[in-house]
């Protein structure tokens, strides 16, 4: 839908949702820990911080490309509520 009407998905918001950075050697418990919870079964790690890019959020994309993740600028999408 959002491709349709030209809105990029990570500059929309999306309830229900947690990010959660850790340590990478407790990914995998804190992931375990989640799935247990009804709330959490599609819960995965989807990304690692490294000192490849100091500063910038890298995305690979579906057709594995890369993509800067930039700061949202302007005004946000109004919250449909």
């Amino acid at each position: 839908m959002c491709e349709l009407l030209g809105f990029d998905p990570l500059y929309i918001a999306n309830e229900g949702k947690v990010l959660i950075v850790a340590n990478p050697d407790e990914g995998n418990h804190i992931l375990e820990i989640m799935k247990k919870n009804s709330l959490g079964r599609q819960s995965a790690i989807i990304g690692r911080v490294s000192g490849e890019n100091p500063g910038k959020v890298i995305l690979k994309t579906e057709t594995g490309g890369r993509r800067i993740i930039d700061s949202l600028t302007g005004d946000p999408l109004p919250r449909i509520c």
